[in-house]
């Protein structure tokens, strides 16, 4: 089972007192937050949660599924997190 955005800002208003039109804009404005330093090429460190930060893919060969043919995937940025201690803990 995964929590959903409308989900975790129902949770948001609530634990803060909030209405959902707030609720909804605050996170919101927290994922651009961290979509926006994460295309700067900046790491984005939440204390206590984790890192979140841009991971170099090489360039690779591939295969087409439909024709079987070869090809090479291009290098690229892909976005990474890494947990944080207390998360690590808190999930054990």
């Amino acid at each position: 089972m995964s929590v959903t955005k409308k989900e975790l800002t129902d949770l948001v208003a609530k634990k803060a007192n909030l209405t959902n039109k707030a609720s909804k804009e605050a996170i919101k404005v927290f994922l651009n937050g961290i979509r926006d330093s994460l295309k700067r090429g900046e790491k984005v460190v939440i204390t206590g949660f984790g890192t979140f930060s841009l991971r170099s893919r090489k360039q690779r060969k591939g295969r087409n599924p439909k024709t079987g043919e070869a090809i090479t995937i291009s290098a690229r940025k892909a976005p990474g997190f890494t947990p944080g201690k207390s998360l690590k803990k808190a999930v054990r």
